[in-house]
């Protein structure tokens, strides 16, 4: 189903010919607006308008699913492999009821973001 999906999105974009504004970068960029525009829905608002968050969240996943196309990953796959990382880097009898920053296992071979030189 979510390759038929990715395909909409895709045919919606080419038949508009934004595909060559599509750069990873670009993309990234827009993930990140559009991650911007979900959490302006919080500011100040009481009660939240759902029809909006439902508008940016799906707006930021047809990004995420453009971009997946773009670099050739299979978004569903990749998510369902970060789980089985995160559930090792996370277990339960360790991180339960905690942020899990402070808690996770690290593994040898899995760079620390704490560990990276920018």
């Amino acid at each position: 189903m979510h390759k038929e999906l990715t395909q909409k999105i895709i045919a919606f974009r080419d038949a508009r010919d934004w595909a060559q504004y599509h750069t990873p970068e670009n993309l990234s960029k827009a993930i990140s607006i559009e991650a911007a525009e979900l959490l302006e829905h919080f500011i100040w608002k009481d009660p939240v308008d759902q029809a909006g968050l439902e508008d940016e969240l799906a707006d930021i996943l047809m990004y995420c699913f453009i971009f997946a196309h773009k670099i050739g990953v299979d978004p569903l796959k990749i998510m369902e492999d970060k789980l089985k990382r995160n559930e090792q880097r996370f277990p339960v009898d360790t991180v339960k009821g905690t942020s899990g920053r402070l808690t996770r296992v690290e593994h040898p071979n899995q760079a620390s973001y704490e560990k990276l030189e920018l």
